[in-house]
C-alpha cells in the first residue's frame, strides 16, 4: 500500500507554500469538453433560470460534466448566508425562493435525460427550515416528471434543525449527502459558522430516520491536514453510519480564498480509498479531481446492482 506520508504532518507555514507560487502537478490537468455541448447545456440552464454548483463553485470537472450533458443543480439561489473560506459561491444577500424552481429543475432533468439527479443548495440560514420544504418540492417535481430518475440531495447542516431534516428524509431521497469538508481542527479557520459534531450528528440522524437510505459525505485534502487526522475523520464518518465517501484535492477558486497547502499525490488518494473500504464503507471515491457529485450516478448504480 502506498505510504500516506505525502499528507504533511505539519502544514502551517503559509509563506512557504502559497498556492500562487505552487505549480499544479501533471495529475491535476483537467480534460476539456466539447465547447458546443457546454454551450448547449448552459443555454438550457439559463432558459430554465437555473444555477448549477458546477459553475457557481467553479468545479474543475465542469467542462467534462457539461460535455456529457450532466450538471448538479444548485437551488434556492446563488447567494450563501455563510462565508466558508474555501468556497466560491457568492456571499451576498440571499434571494427570495422561486416557487417555479422545482418545475424548472424537473424540466431540465427531462431535457438532459438524467438517470440520476443531484440537487444541492447554498446554505440558507435566513429560512426557518433551512430550505427543507424547498428540497422536498424539488424531489417531488423530479419524480413526477421523470419517475425513473434517482435523486441525490446534498444538503447544508440546517443549523441542527432535526425536524427540518426529518421533512427531507420523509420524502425518501435515494441518497442523503452532507459534506464534512475537512478535519475537525480546521473548522474554526475554514468553516467558522459550521460545527464538525453537528455535521456528524446530521448524518447519523438521517440514517436513524430512514435506515435503508444511503448516506454520503465528502472531504478535501491539501488544506493542512495530517494523515492521522484524515483517518480519524473517516473513522468518525463510519462510526456515524455513513455509507459513501468522496475524497478530492482542494483547489482554491482564487487568490482571495484559503490557500492550498499541498497537492496530494494520487497514490495517497488510492491508499485512503483502500483504508476507507476496509473500515466498512460501501464506496470510497478518492482522487485528485473527485468531487462530491462526480460520477454519483455510476456509484449509485453499482450499489443498487450489488443489492444494497
Amino acid at each position: 500500500m502506498p505510504d500516506l506520508s505525502n499528507i504533511k504532518k505539519h502544514c502551517h507555514d503559509d509563506s512557504a507554500v502559497q498556492s500562487e507560487k505552487m505549480r499544479k502537478p501533471e495529475w491535476l490537468k483537467i480534460k476539456k469538453g466539447e465547447m458546443r455541448d457546454i454551450r448547449e447545456v448552459e443555454r438550457m440552464l439559463a432558459a430554465n433560470q437555473l444555477h448549477t454548483v458546477c459553475r457557481e463553485a467553479n468545479c474543475p470537472n465542469r467542462m467534462e460534466c457539461y460535455g456529457n450533458k450532466t450538471a448538479t443543480f444548485l437551488i434556492m439561489g446563488p447567494n450563501c448566508t455563510r462565508g466558508c473560506r474555501f468556497c466560491n459561491v457568492t456571499k451576498e444577500a440571499p434571494l427570495c425562493l422561486d416557487p417555479e424552481e422545482p418545475a424548472h429543475v424537473a424540466k431540465a432533468v427531462v431535457e438532459l435525460g438524467l438517470k440520476h439527479a443531484v440537487v444541492t443548495s447554498v446554505t440558507r440560514d435566513d429560512l426557518e427550515d433551512g430550505g427543507a420544504a424547498h428540497f422536498v418540492a424539488v424531489i417531488r417535481a423530479i419524480r413526477e416528471a421523470s419517475p425513473g430518475t434517482s435523486v441525490e440531495v446534498l444538503i447544508p447542516d440546517l443549523r441542527g434543525n432535526w425536524a427540518a431534516l426529518e421533512v427531507i428524509m420523509n420524502e425518501r431521497p435515494d441518497i442523503l449527502n452532507h459534506n464534512v469538508e475537512t478535519i475537525e481542527r480546521l473548522y474554526p479557520e475554514i468553516r467558522p459558522e459550521a460545527e464538525y459534531s453537528r455535521s456528524l450528528e446530521l448524518l447519523q440522524r438521517a440514517k436513524a430516520m430512514q435506515p435503508d437510505i444511503l448516506t454520503k459525505s465528502g472531504l478535501m485534502l491539501g488544506l493542512g491536514e495530517t494523515e492521522e487526522e484524515v483517518l480519524k475523520l473517516l473513522k468518525d464518518l463510519r462510526a456515524h453510519e455513513v455509507d459513501l465517501v468522496t475524497i478530492g484535492q482542494y483547489l482554491p477558486p482564487s487568490a482571495a480564498h484559503y490557500q492550498v497547502k499541498e497537492y496530494v499525490h494520487p497514490e495517497v488518494f488510492e491508499a485512503l480509498a483502500e483504508k476507507g473500504m476496509a473500515m466498512g464503507f460501501q464506496d470510497v471515491s478518492s482522487g485528485p479531481l473527485v468531487r462530491s457529485s462526480y460520477n454519483a450516478g455510476k456509484v449509485y448504480d453499482q450499489i443498487q446492482a450489488q443489492g444494497n
